[in-house]
């Protein structure tokens, strides 16, 4: 066994003595909470998520549950607000008895609320804020699968500096936990080319006007901007550069690489370059499991999935597997001790292969490069190293 086991299975016990409910599942029902944002600036990304996770517990309940037991879904809406997100995680650990968390959304969000579940002894399950805290340092309960904002973000902007030979790189970032990552990311991938960021400028989560800080970038001749935003803010960036007439390059993470992007944006963000995670499931081109699925996903919510659709789908079904092949007797600490031992192989969406271990709560650390092309993101990498 070693240390890091060593010292990690003491704190489940610490844990369950926290735990304001029993650290088994019910004999009815398993109830899995998430945290996400329904009606704040990244709602458009928490309702397919949230969709996507409904879609595959609906399926597995149809089918007689995991074990016999039925997963609920209790979602609570933080707006993209920690202060209410705190408040969400205690109503999810002590009202509902959740017994894992899934999904939760927005790096503010998760650095809020992650202490108060994992001092509950519930489960942190593969959060959308690829931040290094979600599995850094080694916790029972934390598992993350998103590649983090660091690493992704290092290798991505290494090769676009090295493939297209910009000199002068920049970034804009959102004010908080999330922007202060991908910044590390940048400036390491930047250092590892014999670049720096000539300039960087920041804006208020949830900021729609973003023209001082465009003007400020183009003063400073960049040819190069990373953008650490979501979508509403990637599609006002690149749409304010276009209007004044400026065509730079610019690369946007993960949690701007979304089909609402070029939906919103349209012209002005032809040509965008943003880190994938996971393809976009266009109906068009799809092969007949990717098919089936858009079509089952249409005729369940009247309205076309997303990216974020098919990362809600594949992180529920990631618990499902993992909680089934746990067995009949589910706990918090038999579910992490059976997904450090699972491997799950890529699927028909095209998703990485994810694997845990006992030193490593994290499953993948990659991402590649997609540019919008015709209105449509197209891949044209494979997974950066």
């Amino acid at each position: 066994m070693s240390l890091l086991r060593r010292l990690a299975l003491p704190l489940f016990a610490s844990l369950s003595m926290l735990s304001s409910a029993p650290a088994v599942a019910s004999d009815e029902d398993i109830v899995v909470g998430t945290i996400s944002d329904l009606s704040g600036p990244i709602a458009m990304l928490g309702v397919p998520v949230r969709d996507g996770m409904l879609m595959r517990f609906d399926e597995v309940n149809a089918a007689g549950g995991v074990h016999g037991r039925r997963i609920r879904l209790a979602v609570e809406d933080a707006g993209y607000d920690p202060k209410r997100a705190v408040l969400a995680a205690r109503k999810l650990v002590q009202h509902d008895r959740a017994f894992a968390f899934i999904a939760n959304m927005g790096t503010p969000v998760v650095m809020a609320t992650m202490p108060i579940i994992v001092d509950a002894g519930r489960l942190h399950l593969f959060p959308f804020s690829p931040h290094r805290a979600t599995y850094e340092p080694l916790h029972p309960l934390k598992f993350q699968n998103f590649a983090p904002y660091y690493d992704y973000m290092k290798a991505a902007t290494a090769h676009m500096v090295r493939e297209k030979g910009y000199a002068r790189a920049c970034l804009l970032y959102q004010d908080d936990d999330y922007g202060l990552e991908v910044m590390k990311g940048v400036e390491a991938g930047l250092k590892q080319q014999g670049r720096e960021l000539v300039e960087r400028t920041s804006y208020k989560r949830g900021a729609t006007d973003l023209s001082s800080q465009i003007a400020r970038l183009r003063a400073a001749r960049c040819e190069f901007v990373v953008l650490a935003t979501v979508v509403r803010e990637t599609v006002a960036a690149m749409a304010e550069a276009r209007k004044i007439g400026w065509e730079v390059d610019m690369l946007v993470t993960a949690s701007g690489y979304s089909a609402q992007t070029h939906e919103l944006g349209g012209d002005a963000v032809e040509g965008l370059y943003g880190v994938s995670v996971l393809p976009h499931p266009y109906a068009e081109g799809a092969r007949p499991e990717l098919a089936d699925w858009i079509t089952r996903y249409r005729a369940r919510f009247n309205a076309e999935p997303n990216v974020w659709s098919v990362m809600g789908y594949t992180l529920a079904d990631l618990f499902v597997r993992t909680a089934s092949a746990t067995g009949p007797a589910l706990t918090q600490e038999a579910f992490a001790r059976t997904l450090e031992r699972i491997t799950f192989p890529p699927d028909f969406f095209g998703s990485p292969a994810y694997r845990f271990s006992a030193e490593d709560h994290l499953g993948n650390r990659h991402g590649r490069l997609a540019q919008i092309r015709g209105g449509r993101w197209v891949p044209v990498t494979d997974y950066l190293e």
